[in-house]
């Protein structure tokens, strides 16, 4: 067998190698075992159940994803279409009140350009479908049999004051709606 010089170079790299197998194992082999206890298993909610502090909101009309969105409570209208993606170019935003609050259960409308609101017909009558106290625009509102302008920005000042309409019995509370017109409104209006 010949015999292999052993100068001091690869005395030093055979040791600094040895040392890095050392540390290598010694760290494999003192590693703290994997828990014996599983991690925690997500528990479902029951069904119909939902936590006071989530709202369920419909997203629809000139947004990137439509939808049904969970949100916080006390979220606003902005908040929902940011959660559907945003506008798309052709949204007409300016007709949303961003900063309403949502209720639960709402659905908030993104008008698109073009539309012309969608909302008054000729002859004073009402459109396809109610108009939704929380996502109309005074336009909306005034065009409302009985309801002119002075009363759909009480309206809209009631809706930004208190948040979110629960119910289309809760507009009695607002100045100039009473038993009556609020009669007369019930089949045309929606939270």
């Amino acid at each position: 067998m010949p015999e292999i010089p052993l100068d001091r170079r690869r005395v030093l790299v055979a040791g600094v190698v040895a040392l890095l197998l050392l540390v290598v194992a010694g760290k494999l082999l003192l590693r703290p075992a994997r828990p014996a206890v599983p991690p925690p298993v997500r528990v479902a909610a029951r069904a119909g159940h939902t936590p006071a502090t989530t709202l369920f909101v419909d997203v629809v009309g000139a947004v990137r994803r439509p939808g049904l969105y969970r949100l916080k409570d006390g979220s606003r209208v902005a908040d929902a279409v940011a959660r559907a993606g945003g506008p798309t170019p052709k949204a007409q935003i300016e007709l949303l009140n961003l900063a309403a609050r949502i209720a639960d259960g709402e659905q908030v409308v993104v008008p698109r350009r073009g539309l012309g609101g969608a909302v008054a017909a000729s002859g004073g009558a009402v459109a396809a479908g109610p108009v939704h106290l929380n996502s109309a625009t005074l336009e909306q509102l005034d065009a409302l049999p009985g309801v002119g302008p002075v009363t759909a920005q009480k309206i809209l000042d009631y809706r930004q004051q208190h948040g979110a309409f629960a119910s289309v019995e809760e507009l009695d509370a607002v100045s100039g709606i009473g038993p009556a017109r609020l009669e007369q409104l019930k089949e045309l209006v929606a939270p």
